[in-house]
């Protein structure tokens, strides 16, 4: 008797496999998914065609890879394939333009505080000036 494959274990295993965490598959699979879909997905044991085919070209695996998984079928992928790999992420991995926009924000935050802190100290200053000015 043919044991049934399960799409999501098969989909689970190759991640770990590639060492790629639920969060850094979501981000690669575009803006509609989240690590909990990711996960619900990796526990359903019929995945259909299309979902699977958009997992195995993240992946970067035929897609006979999460419909089987089997062990010969994937011991020739490791040796012939996945060593040449670098370009997945291993973590959650976030694009050059976010980076470069939080730093935008950040500097554009620190200037505000800087303003607003050289405005404290000047209105102090007149304070003080004020209390220290000679009465007539």
């Amino acid at each position: 008797m043919s044991k049934s494959p399960h799409h999501g274990r098969n989909i689970r295993r190759m991640r770990e496999i590639l060492g790629i965490k639920q969060e850094a598959l979501a981000w690669e699979l575009g803006a509609d998914w989240s690590q909990k879909k990711v996960s619900v997905i990796e526990q359903k044991a019929h995945i259909p065609d299309e979902i699977l085919q958009r997992f195995a070209q993240v992946l970067k695996v035929p897609i006979t890879t999460l419909q089987t998984f089997e062990e010969s079928h994937f011991l020739n992928l490791l040796q012939n394939e996945i060593p040449s790999r670098a370009s997945l992420p291993s973590s959650p991995s976030v694009p050059l333009e976010k980076w470069l926009y939080a730093l935008e924000e950040i500097e554009s935050l620190y200037e505000r505080l800087l303003k607003s802190e050289q405005e404290k100290v000047a209105l102090l200053q007149k304070m003080l000036d004020y209390c220290l000015k000679p009465t007539e």
